[in-house]
């Protein structure tokens, strides 16, 4: 699979540099599909959603309040944008400290699961996250990628392709 981490642009601020994974072979990026996939049911959690990353990057910054940890593996940054318990949604991210910050997917979150892996879209989203981590923190280590001074965006080589 071939990806890219792209910076979304319509969320501009000095708080928080805001990416997601542009998917080669669907022509949009993670988050942007999450958006469609919810729109018409989910309208206003959708809107929440955009004025909190709004909110991130403009005036806040990517405080550890906003989201829900222990969502991967000890240091991968998995996390999930945190949601009131009747929301119906949870959008995954990869968070870098409180100004760099990763948009994944996700999706419905059932009320009688208890765990994301009792639901087969968000452990598909969460596992792909993961290994997308895995991949930046491989190319961090061999200065592939680098932040920059104010850790708000990443540089260098943001191309990936997986079946390499």
């Amino acid at each position: 699979m071939k990806f890219r981490i792209q910076k979304l642009e319509q969320f501009t601020g000095e708080q928080a540099g805001i990416y997601s994974i542009f998917l080669e072979d669907e022509q949009q990026t993670m988050f942007e599909r999450f958006l469609k996939e919810n729109i018409s049911l989910f309208k206003s959690e959708i809107i929440d959603i955009t004025q909190r990353i709004r909110a991130i990057n403009e005036k806040t910054g990517a405080r550890e309040q906003y989201f829900k940890f222990k969502e991967g593996i000890p240091g991968d940054g998995i996390c999930a944008l945190y949601d009131l318990p009747e929301k119906h949604l949870r959008l995954y991210c990869i968070r870098y400290g409180s100004s760099l910050l990763i948009l994944g997917g996700g999706g419905l979150k059932e009320k009688d699961i208890r765990a994301f892996q009792e639901n087969e879209k968000l452990t598909e989203e969460n596992y792909f996250l993961r290994e997308v981590s895995d991949l930046i923190t491989e190319r961090i280590k061999d200065g592939e990628i680098e932040y920059t001074a104010d850790y708000t965006q990443l540089t260098g080589n943001l191309d990936f392709n997986t079946d390499e």
